[in-house]
């Protein structure tokens, strides 16, 4: 037979079911003492449902108590299987009787382990243990039994002593039930009462469970609960007790409380109540217990009222209501809906992020409900967690309503209110839906001084909505906001520039910026650069950088010298890194053609002011803005129609600057510095120094000669890339996963394949990783970057070695950009597979 402890307990209760309907049959089959066997089957019968009940309470099964008693209860069955199938012209009247009791005995213990189970399933075990452990079987009709035989020559005699007194745990555990069942009837009422008050842990337990026995068995009356003071006993003994002792004592109070509304008037008392809200943050089983004795006490408004001003109450009942244990929830909400009633709780349920009471004061309650709960959510630090829980419980809709039709004080706290929820994305969606747009604006626009308050928070609350795209669809709102610019205190100013940044960046506001400057948007912000206020300053200069990304030439129109030297004026004394980025976007973003910015800008020395913010390093936050801005100055000041100007730019340092921008994480940064390092290289050939000439003053130092251009190169005076150290970098960039910089890159490389150099630039890159790196753009560059891939490889593959070498690793892409790639590519690429003899001169692809 298998041992039991090695199975779980389930499986024990799978087998006990299938074993109470075998003995059950049996017994109602038995050809012997029918009327004996019969009410034995009457009895197991009960049993199903109760191992049923246990089975299904997965917390029950994990008690070795439990188990220990279903194992006996298995024994038990065993032997009364044995008796019925023995039975013959004897009697076995005593030994069912003592199997019947042995079987009450052992659900007996299950009964004392499970105390905290569901009143209905501890009512069906008692129930049934008293029923066994009382059993009277009617022998009436049993025929007297035989004389006994002789030990051993019948089988319907069980030999050995009685089950009670077998080795082992049904001995044990038998004992132990009948010494607490013993126990607890030799406790008599007045013994219950002195124990509940001063008994220790163990008297204390045996009384509650006497107690238990005695509501349930209806022993006791409501006079007698009230006359022995068992609630204030219990109260008293709850907050010292033991975990399984508290959870008894809720227990009974609840079936109390139940019980009648005198027994609920007992439990009102705030030290009671915080006793309960105490046990909310203990043992699940018994917070659940103690929010289900709460709710049940909520319908007394001075339990209401009380409740809410225990401190941390509201807190755990928010907790258990966003919780796992749906019970334990759903009397949470139940007492959080009776608690909402009082404002002050809904305040501190929208502080412990329990916002649908608050939601619902906003649209249902007073007017004065409703600016309190506004002026509430505008004061709380909100997470967006909370912003957009408020969101979705409809928040936005009825403080847009308090705004719109509302007094000034309503108005006041609403805006109040939407700016804080505003800062949230799904918010501003709601807001734009809600039709707040245009009355924003028309208060913007109000002169009347009642309102004057309300019109900061009004432009905060705009230039929220502003960072959404939807807002486009509204005609007009730019130019409005532009008219208001000097109308208003720095405060709606700086709200304003905030609000047409954000709408003038938008990808598809390209209409908007070009309306903005027909309507002198450039003129009217220009003078805000001599701004002794940072902020405002600041949102002006981003906003002038938006704007001058469009028809530069135009904007350098407006812009003019004297409003250039104040742009440069504060590259160089801000200390604020964004708004030195904002402006050096604005000096990047001007025509590079335009002789006259570069030489006022050489006058200012600006070139020294860039190398050294570039040499000083940005935070993280700004970095990327500067590189990039930087690296498009750096543009002008390397044209290759200007050899004195890139002179210049190499002897302060240039050079250095553009090869760590070549190591930023920006693609654009890496693009522009890759087009400086092209612009200065395509001059290198003419700067180099020939080894044939003679030098007046000592002879140059070997380590200056460069294969590429057959000549001494100097980095500060002939630009070499080379030398510079610049290709493995640009290569590197060809080598990565972004694509952005390719074309930029490949035309900087392209330099070393000048005329005169092109056969010592294409042995110097065929001995690099370059070729490899060239192949990988045709497989995933733009069409332009591919071309000029191409163009290089073209040069390359003219000499044999550089063929053999790399020209089969080329061929598979080649001949699929010759039959899948874009028609431009076409001839090129032709004449890239004539060089490697994979395409006649004369075919049609020429």
């Amino acid at each position: 037979m298998e041992n039991p402890d090695s199975r779980s307990i389930s499986e024990i209760e799978s087998e006990q079911q299938a074993s109470t309907e075998e003995v059950v049959s049996l017994a109602k089959n038995s050809e012997f003492d029918r009327e004996i066997f019969t009410e034995f089957a009457v009895l197991l019968d009960k049993f199903t449902p109760v191992l049923v009940a246990i089975k299904d309470n997965e917390k029950l099964m994990d008690r070795p108590p439990v188990k220990k008693g279903v194992e006996s209860i298995e024994k038990e069955l065993t032997r009364a299987k044995k008796l019925i199938e023995g039975a013959c012209s004897r009697s076995p009247i005593k030994q069912i009787v003592v199997v019947t009791q042995e079987l009450g005995r052992s659900l007996g213990l299950v009964l004392f382990a499970s105390i905290d189970a569901s009143t209905e399933v501890k009512q069906d075990i008692a129930a049934l243990h008293r029923e066994l452990m009382n059993v009277k079987f009617d022998i009436s009709f049993t025929p007297s039994p035989s004389p006994s035989p002789s030990l051993g020559s019948s089988p319907c005699v069980i030999h050995g002593p009685r089950p009670s007194k077998e080795s082992g745990f049904v001995s044990e555990q038998g004992s132990f039930i009948n010494e607490i069942e013993e126990e607890k009837i030799s406790l008599s009422i007045d013994d219950v009462v002195l124990q509940l008050k001063y008994g220790n842990d163990e008297e204390f337990r045996l009384a509650l469970l006497v107690l238990s026995d005695f509501i349930r068995d209806k022993v006791i009356d409501k006079e007698w609960i009230h006359e022995e003071d068992i609630i204030p006993i219990l109260f008293n003994r709850l907050g010292s007790s033991k975990p399984h002792n508290r959870l008894t004592i809720i227990q009974i109070l609840r079936i109390l409380a139940l019980d009648t509304d005198e027994n609920k008037e007992k439990m009102t008392d705030v030290v009671c109540l915080s006793g309960l809200v105490k046990s909310l943050a203990r043992d699940a089983d018994e917070g659940r217990e103690a929010v289900g004795l709460l709710s049940e006490l909520s319908d007394i408004s001075a339990v209401r009222r009380r409740i809410g001003r225990i401190q941390g109450c509201i807190v755990m009942l928010v907790t258990m209501l966003n919780g796992d244990d749906p019970t334990a929830s759903h009397d949470a909400a139940k007492l959080l809906i009776a608690l909402s009633s009082n404002t002050q709780n809904v305040l501190h349920m929208a502080e412990a992020g329990y916002f649908k009471p608050l939601v619902h004061c906003l649209k249902e309650g007073s007017d004065m409900s409703k600016i309190l709960m506004a002026t509430a959510v505008s004061r709380m630090e909100l997470t967006d967690q909370c912003r957009a829980s408020l969101g979705e419980d409809g928040a936005v809709e009825p403080l847009v309503k308090m705004f719109k039709s509302g007094k000034l004080e309503a108005k006041l706290s609403a805006l109040n209110a939407l700016q804080n929820l505003s800062n949230l994305t799904e918010n501003i969606k709601r807001l734009i839906s809600s039709g707040i747009v245009s009355p924003l604006l028309q208060l913007l626009f109000s002169v009347t001084s009642v309102l004057m308050t309300l019109r900061e928070p009004a432009s905060a609350i705009l230039a929220r909505i502003a960072q959404s795209e939807t807002i486009l669809v509204k005609q007009d709102v730019a130019q409005q906001m532009l008219s208001l610019l000097n109308l208003s205190s720095p405060a709606i100013q700086y709200n304003l520039l905030q609000a047409l940044n954000s709408i003038a960046s938008h990808s598809s506001a390209s209409k908007v910026r070009r309306k903005m400057k027909e309507n002198c948007a450039v003129q009217l912000l220009l003078p805000f650069l001599t701004e002794s206020n940072i902020k405002i300053r600041s949102a002006a200069l981003n906003l002038l950088y938006t704007l001058s990304k469009d028809s530069p030439e135009e904007f350098m129109e407006q812009l003019g010298e004297s409003y250039l030297i104040n742009i440069v004026n504060i590259i160089s004394s801000s200390a604020s890194e964004s708004e030195k980025a904002a402006a050096i976007g604005i000096v990047s973003n001007l025509p590079v053609s335009n002789k006259k910015s570069t030489e006022v800008l050489k006058k200012l020395h600006f070139l020294p002011i860039l190398i050294s913010l570039m040499s000083s390093g940005a935070s993280t936050s700004t970095k990327t803005w500067l590189e990039e801005s930087i690296a498009g100055v750096l543009i002008r000041f390397t044209i290759p129609s200007d050899k004195k100007l890139q002179l210049l730019s190499a002897e302060l340092g240039v050079i250095p600057i553009l090869l760590k921008l070549l190591a930023s994480e920006s693609s654009v940064a890496k693009c522009r510095a890759a087009i400086s390092l092209a612009q200065l290289s395509q001059n290198s050939v003419a700067l180099r120094k020939s080894r044939k000439s003679r030098w007046t003053c000592m002879p140059p130092s070997a380590d200056t000669f460069c294969q590429v251009h057959d000549g001494y190169c100097v980095v500060k005076s002939t630009f070499c890339l080379v030398k510079a150290g610049a290709v493995p970098p640009l290569i590197q960039i060809l080598e990565g996963e972004e694509r952005e910089a390719d074309e930029a890159v490949l035309n900087a490389l392209a330099t070393l394949l000048q005329d005169e150099i092109w056969e010592s630039g294409s042995l110097y890159m065929a001995k690099t990783s370059a070729v490899q790196a060239i192949i990988r753009v045709l497989e995933s560059g733009t069409v332009k970057a591919q071309e000029k891939a191409l163009w290089i490889l073209e040069r390359i593959f003219s000499i044999e070695e550089h063929r053999s070498q790399h020209g089969e690793s080329a061929q598979a892409v080649l001949i699929d950009l010759a039959q899948n790639g874009h028609p431009r590519l076409k001839s090129t690429v032709a004449k890239v597979l004539a060089r490697l003899q994979l395409l006649q001169d004369q075919s049609s692809y020429f």
